[in-house]
């Protein structure tokens, strides 16, 4: 259930800031929307090749597969699917809410 915190926290905190900032509401709203879409199609994000996945991820949440979506302001949303050990179920977890230079730092891209 870590990784479920770690995503309400960033959400919490964007809200937070929502009524502050067209920014943040435009995040919020669009974070909204996308989980809409990811409730009607778990796979509705980008797949992220597994041996790209931040190792940080892997041992913190133990996770073994990871989403992207893309938010408003080159802002991402990650996520990661698992299967429910007692029913047939896909639950989905946001593990991040980041903008544009932590996301190249944490998947280590860099500027030319």
């Amino acid at each position: 259930m870590a990784w479920l915190a770690l995503g309400l926290s960033i959400l919490n905190a964007v809200n937070k800031q929502a009524p502050k900032s067209k920014t943040e509401q435009s995040i919020l709203n669009a974070v909204n929307k996308k989980s809409e879409l990811i409730k009607a199609n778990p796979h509705y994000g980008e797949p992220i090749s597994h041996d790209l996945i931040p190792k940080e991820y892997v041992q913190k949440y133990g996770i073994t597969n990871l989403f992207r979506v893309e938010l408003p302001n080159f802002w991402r949303m990650l996520y990661t699917l698992t299967n429910n050990d007692t029913k047939v179920q896909i639950i989905a977890f946001v593990l991040d809410i980041i903008d544009h230079p932590t996301y190249d730092k944490k998947f280590k891209y860099r500027k030319k």
